[in-house]
């Protein structure tokens, strides 16, 4: 017998439904379907229903939340044989015990350790040298952790902790406030000693704005590096003051030493001139009046040597003070520059590979100290060299401060832009994982779109790749943006304006 088709298959399967008064239901049509086509009758696995299961099962314990886990992996990997571990695993578990407060044993244990926690983790930030609070802290701690100690005494432990941890905090936050004073105080001392720089000011003006209320780990990292910036400007401006004045002191020593050899010189020069002018009355004749006038050219032509050396090492002086003026400022324009530039693109105003290393070494101390995820992006514009070649190269420069511009707009004020090199840019994306990584980058595209770029009198729509990491454990900021760029260049691949995680 030939092999019927699905189609003759199919038509059978409703016609033995009709004749065995089934229901067309999907199970029964399924079966029927199987038996005529001679195939297994493999009932289909109800993850769906199981998931739903799942979300119902109570998870309040570690336990309860290992087997809700487990079931959850059982239903993706479709076995019953898992599902059915994690139902006896269920059944297993004892009912709670509950204490006389009507709370469940375990609740009351794990709150008790919570609360020991909270004081432990507290400590750090209270002041340390006060043997009394100390004590009281442990007392505290150890009574928590005691299943069998008395409520009552607890109670009263937890209350006279609470109220030194009042006045700690106070004190706490009394000295922060005076040490912050006193900060503003030094950086308005250091204004007033120092000479007239626009720089300088600038740097204690952005000082005075770290230094004010509320204070973050990322705001004083900043007032740190800036203060360590005016510190290494004032040094090299004192050197190069020192090295002025030493040399104009010895400038003026040298003049003064001139100045009294020419008038030494012009002493004997006038002494020589009455003595040849005496001389001269004397004379009764041609023969000796000669040697007179010769000794009184002489003694000119003396005095104009000695004259013309004068000026012309005073000349070469002044010169010397006029090299060391505009060396001094020249000096004080490099280190501007290089302050400027040190950290930024010169192009964009974002921060250059230098910056952006000292970005990620901070952020990457947060990862490790706090435990936070952190997400760095790298993003490259889409068909810039095509835009560079059609519109010029000020084009493409203006692209890409467009493209800095909107990114700001976007940007938190904790993340981190930087210039990577020619269209590529680095974004670093504290306390956010790659899920959200990827959302912000998505957002910009989006923002892209409906902020159009000017070239001249035309639209052009600039859109980019993107490619997002997040940091794993102990990861070097290399490996991290080498993830990204590989998944960058995939979105590339892909047909560009997309954003892939890596």
């Amino acid at each position: 017998m030939a092999d019927k088709t699905p189609f003759e298959t199919a038509r059978e399967a409703l016609m033995r439904l009709t004749a065995r008064k089934l229901p067309p239901t999907p199970v029964n049509y399924q079966s029927v379907y199987n038996e005529i086509a001679g195939t297994p009758n493999v009932t289909a696995f109800p993850d769906e229903a199981l998931r739903a299961v799942a979300r119902t099962l109570p998870a309040r314990t570690p336990f309860q939340k290992q087997q809700k886990e487990a079931l959850e992996r059982a239903v993706g990997q479709a076995s019953w044989e898992a599902v059915q571990r994690v139902f006896v695993g269920y059944a297993s578990l004892d009912e709670p015990k509950v204490d006389p407060a009507g709370f469940p044993a375990s609740a009351t244990a794990e709150l008790r350790e919570q609360i020991a926690r909270v004081v432990e983790n507290a400590l750090p930030a209270l002041d340390a040298d006060d043997p009394r609070f100390s004590q009281q802290a442990a007392v505290l701690i150890k009574a928590l952790r005691d299943p069998s100690a008395d409520r009552t005494k607890l109670k009263t432990a937890l209350t006279e902790f609470s109220h030194r941890l009042s006045f700690a905090a106070e004190d706490q936050a009394e000295i922060r406030s005076t040490l912050l004073k006193l900060l503003h105080l030094i950086i308005q001392n250091i204004g007033e000693i120092s000479m007239d720089d626009g720089w300088l000011k600038r740097q204690l003006d952005a000082l005075s704005t770290s230094a004010t209320p509320p204070l973050t780990l990322r705001r004083l990292d900043d007032l740190e590096r800036r203060l360590h910036d005016v510190m290494r400007k004032q040094i090299d401006a004192k050197g190069r003051t020192l090295e002025a004045q030493d040399e104009m002191r010895k400038m003026l020593a040298t003049f003064i030493e001139r100045l009294a050899q020419m008038t030494e010189s012009t002493s004997t020069f006038h002494n020589n001139m009455e003595h040849s002018a005496r001389l001269l009355e004397q004379a009764k004749s041609m023969d000796e009046v000669s040697p007179v006038l010769r000794s009184v050219i002489s003694a000119t032509r003396l005095i104009a040597t000695e004259v013309k050396a004068t000026r012309d090492e005073l000349r070469e002086m002044r010169e010397k003070v006029t090299a060391s003026e505009a060396q001094i400022v020249k000096l004080h324009e490099e280190l501007n520059a290089a302050t400027a530039q040190a950290r930024h693109d010169a192009l964009t105003g974002a921060l250059n590979r230098k910056g952006l290393d000292e970005a990620m070494a901070r952020e990457l101390a947060d990862v490790r100290r706090k435990e936070v995820p952190l997400c760095v992006a790298l993003l490259d514009i889409d068909n810039f060299k095509k835009l560079n070649d059609s519109k010029g190269h000020d084009a493409g420069d203006a692209a890409l401060n467009h493209l800095v511009a909107v990114t700001r707009e976007c940007m938190r004020g904790q993340d981190t832009l930087a210039r990577y090199g020619g269209e590529e840019f680095v974004i670093l994306m504290p306390d956010t994982t790659m899920e959200n990584g990827i959302e912000a980058m998505m957002r910009l595209q989006r923002a892209l779109t409906r902020q159009y770029f000017l070239a001249g009198n035309e639209q052009i729509l600039i859109t980019f790749s993107a490619g997002v990491a997040q940091f794993e454990a102990d990861e070097t900021p290399e490996s991290a943006i080498k993830r990204a760029d590989q998944a960058m260049y995939l979105a590339k691949r892909q047909g560009r304006n997309r954003v892939l995680g890596a």
